[in-house]
């Protein structure tokens, strides 16, 4: 009788392993492989062009990420970047999402309209928004007329990583906003109700009921757009034609290991260090904010 049922076991064991095999081929294809593989790449010295020859170099490449002035560079970006975008955009969402919760006049009007630039591809929408920002585009001119300083949006170093932000996040604000809302409709409203009774305002209700009710979405938002934004690319590619320019100020860590990768011969495992180093990064920082979050809620 055991060994019919091992026999049985092993056949049903075996019967989802074959279901599976579709998925479990792509993920080692397309997902664990490339992995493995690149770090692989970042232990060698690699030339892809031409004869493939891998030269071990240990934890040369790492040790190179001290001395490359333009990866502190890029990392600075990044961290900047990550840094202002993932709080404003956070809170903006939130904001939207418990104003159209409100029950206000046009609400699904406003829904359908806060929620079109997620809709819109990230390149169209930069080339969008570099129309905009010209010297001579629709922001400068609406400066203009009300009698404010025009600027140079994209040829300004001091200036050109701020109009990405401020795309960013008008651009994705609106998709956490729509998580939000659909979070805000979990909330007993017997809670506002209390609250009311209790005297409590609009602005006491958000801060006392709303927001803590939502600190686990919240952890959730944040922690997408950690990862979301510390892999920054084609919006900094497209800005500055590939470069990370007006003098270094678009560039990203993501954007260096393009440049390193595919424009720099010899490189690519120096590439590939790098990306394991942007990896190790995003994963210390979302366990310090799933950290953080934990302790909240306890």
């Amino acid at each position: 009788m055991k060994n019919k049922l091992t026999k049985k076991g092993l056949r049903e064991a075996g019967q989802g392993y074959l279901f599976m095999s579709p998925t479990l081929f792509v993920l080692l294809t397309f997902i664990l492989g490339p992995i493995i593989y690149a770090i692989f790449l970042a232990f060698n010295k690699v030339q892809l062009l031409g004869a493939v020859n891998y030269d071990f170099v240990g934890f040369q490449n790492f040790v190179r990420l001290v001395d490359d002035s333009r990866a502190h560079i890029a990392l600075w970006n990044t961290a900047k970047y990550v840094f202002i975008v993932v709080p404003v955009q956070t809170f903006l969402a939130l904001v939207l999402a418990a104003s159209l919760n409100a029950g206000l006049k046009g609400e699904k009007f406003f829904r359908i309209i806060y929620f079109l630039p997620t809709l819109t591809s990230s390149a169209v929408l930069t080339l969008i928004f570099m129309w905009m920002y010209n010297q001579n585009g629709l922001i400068n001119k609406i400066f203009e007329t009300v009698g404010l300083p025009t600027y140079n949006w994209i040829g300004d170093p001091s200036i050109a990583l701020n109009s990405i932000m401020i795309m960013n996040i008008w651009s994705t604000a609106p998709f956490f906003m729509v998580i939000y809302l659909a979070a805000l409709q979990g909330i007993p409203d017997s809670l506002y109700e209390a609250a009311d009774l209790d005297g409590a305002n609009a602005i006491q209700k958000f801060f006392f009921i709303t927001v803590p009710n939502l600190r686990p979405v919240t952890s959730f938002v944040v922690i997408m757009g950690i990862i979301g934004t510390f892999q920054l690319f084609d919006q900094s590619y497209i800005f500055s034609g590939g470069s990370g320019g007006p003098n270094n100020s678009t560039l990203t860590v993501v954007l260096l290991i393009y440049q390193y990768a595919f424009k720099n011969l010899g490189t690519m495992g120096y590439a590939a260090a790098l990306a394991f180093a942007l990896a190790v990064i995003i994963l210390a920082a979302t366990l310090l904010q799933r950290r953080f979050s934990k302790e909240e809620n306890f």
